[in-house]
């Protein structure tokens, strides 16, 4: 069985006076997700986008990480409060290099098998 790993963002600004408690919570009450799954992690960015926090369960306890830009720099974050988005491993790094999630020209992996080619 495939292992997959989860990125859920939390679209729109989140309080980040908020600790772990206040994130699972959100997680929990308000995107009716579980926050309990040690195949996630929840992304939450501050209203000023110069800052995120990474929650993730591991199988006894919480792990809470964040990253502060360095001055002028901001978060290319979506905008809508009441939305969490899955999100690819590929398009958390790009939102952690500054970029838009969402890349036009990006080439895009596509799965094959032999039963797919038509050769």
């Amino acid at each position: 069985m495939l292992y997959r790993f989860r990125y859920s963002i939390a679209c729109g600004a989140t309080d980040f006076r908020k600790q772990i408690e206040g994130l699972v919570a959100i997680v929990n009450l308000q995107f009716r997700l579980d926050p309990f799954s040690d195949r996630c992690a929840f992304i939450f960015c501050n209203k000023r986008k110069t800052g995120i926090k990474v929650l993730r369960y591991d199988k006894n306890g919480f792990i809470l990480a964040s990253k502060k830009l360095l001055e002028g720099m901001k978060f290319q974050w979506p905008k809508n409060p009441a939305e969490v988005k899955e999100i690819t491993f590929q398009q958390m790094e790009w939102l952690l290099q500054g970029l838009e999630m969402e890349q036009k020209k990006a080439l895009y992996p596509v799965e094959m098998s032999a039963g797919k080619t038509c050769f």
